[in-house]
């Protein structure tokens, strides 16, 4: 008997099959809830009906001026309004968002500009500096376009290069404009460098499919009911804010934004407005705690502290939730939207003692469920680890909230994806359970506050000091950051530098996030092939 024909006759049509997209959130949300709060910025209070306008005034203005389909479009900015209507706004005309890191050096954004093309730039005045330095080193003239934020401190508002105002754009927009949905949902919707780790920043590029995917994702993880009040502290240029741009908007929350992570101001945003959700790092949660009492102010309930990087400690962990908070550990890579893999909490660990818990915290987890798969395999035999918490592996994932690949770099993308799989670099361990933990990184990656630091980067700064002959940076536990570069030195015979000295130089050459907090001065432990033994190393630091 042949089997029942589900094709002949139902055919994909405009009626039952559109491409996914997380520009229509911000549709839903006006028309179903036009007055309610959208974003708090100061003394900004806008609601979503007037959001909604906003961010089809920008992609009609960008229309306007030629910016459309397959364009760049960069942002320099901190999280305030304008980067948040930037992740509707660019990609509603066509375009692909590409949102800098605003702690880069001048030669690394000119890089970025170059390689991604920008037709465009918006930029907050006060990284003017920074992003005049960079042009002089581009061969792109974007478009400039100025935000004159009221929060920023005067000296800040100062800076011009007398370039468009950003609400002068915004004037020239239609919020009848008929923006543009993507041809198909494999489409860019924004680029994302990666922090430099192996040479280069390469370009990630994410399509809309991913980016609805993992949006709603976060919904499901975060445990967000319709209505929350999020909380601004990871910065909106990372993974895209972790999509948490199109997470709030999808359950009509309340974007309280934030130009910088301050103790004081965050308390006495979370007390004002009823904040129910924020992610970042490991600092972010030190900077909390470390608020004087004083300036603390009582929660109207229990915060949702969505954290990834390294794992907090169990001391860390008591005292976020005898401060009111609920902590979430999750991992992810810029490679995959940002976090794809979180630490599910099971309801009988409640009982175990502290230290249990702690250790089932420092898990990175399982699957998101916007994420197909995800192992620990060998990746010479591509075959998966014994699920046994001791037998290393590297982490493996596939699924929609996958990239679609590196810009313009066919041989990393070709490489990433080898057997069908995206390698993420870090090695981990598999429990039975099924939940994994990392356990080292194979290209020695520093995550420090949020941040990823390359050793070989930090290394190549210090080998350009004349005094040093060998260096060997590795990661060193610190309390507020997670992780920090410390560096390991052999100076050159009859050599003399002194640890601030060789500091100093390394933030001569790079930004200055990246130098090593700590210079150790002695000989380096090597193999019988004379290569360092960077295992020493780690231990020596971890005590």
């Amino acid at each position: 008997m042949a089997a029942q024909d589900y094709e002949t006759g139902l055919s994909r049509n405009p009626a039952n099959h559109q491409p996914l997209t997380p520009l229509l959130f911000m549709e839903r949300a006006a028309q179903v809830f036009p007055e309610h709060l959208a974003v708090v910025h100061g003394a900004v209070r806008r609601p979503y009906r007037e959001l909604r306008d906003r961010c089809v005034r920008l992609a009609s203005a960008l229309a306007g001026r030629g910016i459309g389909r397959g364009d760049t479009v960069a942002a320099l900015l901190p999280n305030i309004p304008e980067m948040l209507e930037c992740h509707y706004g660019v990609p509603m005309a066509g375009a692909v968002l590409n949102t800098l890191n605003t702690r880069l050096d001048a030669a690394t954004i000119a890089y970025i500009l170059d390689h991604g093309e920008a037709k465009a730039i918006i930029v907050d005045r006060e990284f003017i500096p920074l992003l005049r330095l960079a042009l002089t080193q581009c061969k792109v003239e974007p478009l400039v376009i100025e935000v004159e934020d009221p929060e920023a401190g005067e000296q800040a508002r100062a800076n011009t290069m007398d370039a468009l105002g950003y609400e002068a754009l915004l004037a020239e927009g239609d919020p009848r404009f008929a923006w543009l949905l993507p041809n198909d949902e494999w489409d860019a919707i924004t680029l994302n460098y990666t922090s430099g780790t192996t040479g280069k920043p390469k370009g990630v590029v994410y399509h809309h499919r991913g980016a609805q995917l993992l949006a709603t994702g976060n919904v499901l993880s975060a445990s967000m009911a319709r209505h929350p009040v999020y909380l601004w502290t990871l910065p909106m240029f990372h993974c895209n804010g972790w999509c948490f741009p199109w997470t709030v908007t999808a359950v009509a929350g309340t974007h309280v934004c934030l130009r910088a992570v301050r103790g004081p101001t965050m308390w006495e945003l979370m007390a004002e407005h009823g904040v129910t959700h924020m992610c970042g790092a490991p600092v972010v949660m030190a900077t909390l705690l470390d608020t004087p009492a004083g300036q603390k102010r009582e929660l109207k309930g229990q915060v949702q502290f969505v954290v990834a990087g390294a794992p907090p400690p169990e001391a860390v962990l008591a005292a976020m939730r005898d401060a009111g908070f609920a902590v979430l550990h999750v991992y992810g890579l810029t490679e995959c939207y940002g976090p794809s893999v979180v630490n599910e909490w099971n309801a009988a660990w409640d009982a175990l003692p502290a230290g249990k818990q702690a250790k089932l915290m420092a898990r990175q987890g399982v699957r998101y469920q916007a994420l197909e798969s995800l192992d620990v395999m060998d990746p010479l035999t591509m075959q998966p680890v014994p699920a046994d918490g001791a037998t290393l592996g590297e982490v493996m994932m596939r699924g929609n909230v996958v990239m679609k690949g590196y810009l313009k770099d066919a041989k990393a993308t070709e490489t990433a994806f080898a057997g069908g799989w995206f390698h993420t670099g870090d090695l981990a361990v598999k429990y039975p359970d099924g939940y994994i933990q990392l356990k080292d990184r194979s290209k020695d990656i520093i995550i420090s506050g949020g941040e990823n630091i390359s050793s070989i980067e930090v290394e190549d700064a210090l080998y350009k000091h004349p005094a040093v002959m060998l260096a060997a940076v590795v990661a060193k536990p610190d309390d507020k950051w997670g992780e920090v570069p410390c560096a390991f030195v052999e100076l050159k015979p009859g050599a003399e530098a002194t640890e601030a000295e060789l500091i100093a130089h390394c933030r001569q050459h790079m930004a200055a996030f990246k130098a090593p907090k700590q210079i150790v001065f002695s000989e380096l432990p090597r193999t019988s092939t004379g290569k360092i033994q960077k295992h020493m190393l780690r231990s020596q630091v971890r005590g």
